[in-house]
């Protein structure tokens, strides 16, 4: 099957999930772990930046598209979430919760989608909220791998210029982790309920 641009970018997205779950797991340096999953998740959102782009300006907008594209961004944020679930231990019991918000949201939305396209043939599109959702959700994963990593490197150069040297503690204050994660929860809730109130009035309860 010969597939353009864009659809290649998606499989790509599909395809680094597993690598940045098997890097996030696998046994090495703390630090240099949460620095290469930070580095595959940008990467893996740039492809999901670049797709919906391309397509839009190229017209290249196919069927296969519009079905796997959400698809591979649900894949890549759960994903993710589950290595960080996987290497923070002290965020484990609020990124379960974190991680139960997120799925039902998707699944909730997910199944209206499908039920409102397929009664009343009404495409559902992606509106400015579920836009900053997803905005919200990959600038906290970005953030939970790498403030860790930026802590760490500013301590070693304040202790390289210092003679009071401090240690740092993994698992330390991670104030900018916190207020991504708050935020991206409310975007979230948010997001499902606007898409859940718009569309309410399609869902007839007799069919």
């Amino acid at each position: 099957m010969k597939m353009n641009l864009p659809n290649k970018l998606t499989i790509l997205r599909l395809c680094l999930v597993p690598v940045i779950l098997i890097v996030g797991m696998i046994p090495m340096n703390f630090y240099l772990s949460c620095f290469i999953c930070a580095v595959l998740f940008i990467v893996t959102s740039i492809t999901d930046m670049l797709d919906g782009k391309i397509a839009r300006k190229y017209n290249l907008i196919t069927d296969f598209g519009k079905f796997l594209d959400p698809i591979a961004d649900k894949f890549m944020v759960i994903g993710a979430l589950f290595v960080v679930l996987y290497k923070f231990e002290e965020l484990r019991t609020l990124m379960i919760f974190v991680i139960l918000v997120i799925v039902f949201r998707e699944l909730a939305v997910t199944s209206m989608r499908l039920v409102v396209s397929t009664g009343q043939n009404i495409v559902i599109a992606a509106n400015y909220l579920g836009k900053l959702k997803t905005v919200s959700q990959i600038v906290f994963i970005c953030t939970v791998f790498l403030e860790p990593v930026l802590q760490f490197v500013t301590l070693k150069i304040f202790n390289s210029f210092s003679d009071h040297a401090l240690e740092y503690r993994a698992g330390g204050i991670v104030p900018l982790t916190y207020l991504t994660m708050a935020f991206t929860v409310v975007m979230t809730v948010w997001s499902g309920i606007n898409y859940i109130l718009g569309y309410w009035k399609y869902l007839d309860p007799e069919k």
